[in-house]
């Protein structure tokens, strides 16, 4: 039996590892198998190149590297966790998957979709999303959200404008890839964007 694989995408403090661990606890209670991972990360490998991706330190690396870094990470991470899971029955919660690399190298970075197309379709084989979740809150509140960027992340210190830039290419997505991605509004308190998601994912059929 092939499992379910659900993503979630959003800007910076949208509350993503939130709503992962309240549809965690929600699979749980329904004595749903599931694993929750993350990109880039997820495995040992994924994790070390998360590391460098992030490092604050690494400001000299490109565009292209960081994008062809992510999908390397991308790569790794269905070996060793995604594709697993999935052959075990198992539904796989994940903190970002491809639209992060089009909306933060594409429209953040400004990097060529068809690129970023190509080198993620090479990445991820047959290992779509049953359905990825956006997380919409504008850029602008999710960093109220987090107090701030933290000093150390290369991707939360890019700057003000490359965040706006990054939630308006989210938005082209959703336009893009209606079937694929749907936003979900999460101007609420977390339990009523929680609710929404679960009712969301019960209309796909893809939780109980």
């Amino acid at each position: 039996m092939k499992g379910r694989f659900i993503a979630f995408e959003g800007c910076e403090g949208a509350g993503k590892s939130t709503q992962m661990r309240l549809l965690s606890e929600y699979l749980t209670s329904r004595g749903i198998p599931h694993i929750l991972t993350r990109e880039p990360g997820g495995g040992q490998i994924s994790e070390a190149i998360r590391k460098i991706i992030l490092d604050g330190k690494n400001s000299e690396m490109t565009d292209e590297c960081e994008a062809l870094l992510y999908a390397a990470a991308r790569v790794q991470h269905l070996a060793d966790t995604v594709a697993p899971a999935l052959a075990r029955g198992e539904t796989v919660l994940c903190d970002r998957y491809i639209f992060s690399s089009f909306a933060y190298q594409g429209y953040g970075r400004g990097l060529s979709l068809a690129f970023l197309k190509e080198i993620n379709a090479f990445a991820i084989e047959k290992y779509m999303p049953d359905l990825t979740v956006f997380l919409d809150i504008p850029s602008s509140r999710a960093f109220e959200r987090k107090h701030g960027a933290d000093p150390d992340d290369r991707m939360e210190q890019a700057g003000e404008a490359f965040h706006r830039r990054v939630y308006q290419g989210y938005k082209s997505l959703l336009k893009e890839y209606p079937e694929e991605m749907t936003a979900v509004d999460c101007s609420g308190t977390k339990y009523e964007t929680s609710a929404r998601i679960a009712e969301l994912l019960r209309s796909r059929g893809l939780i109980g």
